[in-house]
């Protein structure tokens, strides 16, 4: 279980903290949904979560403990993480997905098993040359694979890695509202018995999460179900009638 006691943070070389006293617990095996405006802080807090960077007040605790005591290599090997701005690596299908776990071996049914979840495996079982074959163009036998299907090969390198933290920031913002939303409660079927952060500018994908963190202008408006949430008729209700069936 992580908690989040008093955190607040501003990036190196300026003066304005972009996390204010931010308190929030994330039970051990639950799902929590990190929703707000752009600008709001919700991939700076993804970022401290990582450990990319570290809070300037405040602290986290990963069962109890600061995760600052605990070795960089160790603390990271226990989570699996994709940004927006993922890698689409010039290789094959298959070595694109290993690259969640180097580890696993390449003929592992693992990166099969992580392509299904996620739905890549049905855009390689369509590439003349399967999980063998090369992705991107900057080699002529190259295959090119659209900003969705990219995604999904991202999401699975980050299945393959058997982590018992996953946080995933705007994990399918490259699919359409109806495909993201189905994706997205697979991906936390898919995640049952893990601890996991996911953030998503769609409203109406973040209901299956166990709970709903606000974010304003840096600080923690509110926090709840997406029934609670509605019902209190705060940030979250108002940002969900203009965004929540886009």
């Amino acid at each position: 279980g992580l908690r989040l006691e008093n955190v607040s943070f501003r990036y190196p070389g300026t003066e304005r903290d972009v996390l204010i006293d931010i308190n929030a617990a994330i039970p051990a095996g639950r799902h929590l949904a990190l929703v707000g405006e752009n600008g709001s802080g919700k991939t700076t807090l993804v970022k401290l979560l990582c450990r990319l960077y570290d809070p300037v007040r405040g602290r986290i605790l990963l069962d109890g403990i600061d995760i600052r005591e605990f070795a960089l290599e160790d603390y990271r090997a226990a989570i699996s993480v994709l940004f927006q701005d993922f890698v689409r690596y010039q290789m094959t299908a298959g070595e694109n997905i290993r690259m969640g776990d180097v580890g696993v071996p390449p003929d592992d049914r693992r990166i099969g098993d992580a392509a299904q979840r996620t739905g890549a495996a049905t855009v390689i079982d369509r590439l003349p040359g399967g999980y063998d074959q090369r992705l991107g163009r900057l080699f002529p036998d190259g295959a090119e694979l659209s900003e969705g299907q990219w995604q999904r090969v991202a999401l699975a390198r980050c299945f393959l890695r058997q982590a018992s933290m996953v946080f995933l920031d705007e994990p399918t913002s490259a699919l359409d509202a109806k495909a993201e939303r189905r994706l997205l409660a697979s991906v936390l079927g898919n995640l049952a018995g893990r601890t996991a952060v996911v953030v998503s500018h769609r409203l109406s994908t973040v209901q299956a999460a166990d709970r709903i963190l606000v974010l304003v202008d840096g600080r923690m408006a509110e926090s709840g179900s997406h029934v609670q949430l509605v019902q209190a008729q705060g940030p979250y209700a108002a940002l969900f009638a203009v965004h929540g069936t886009s």
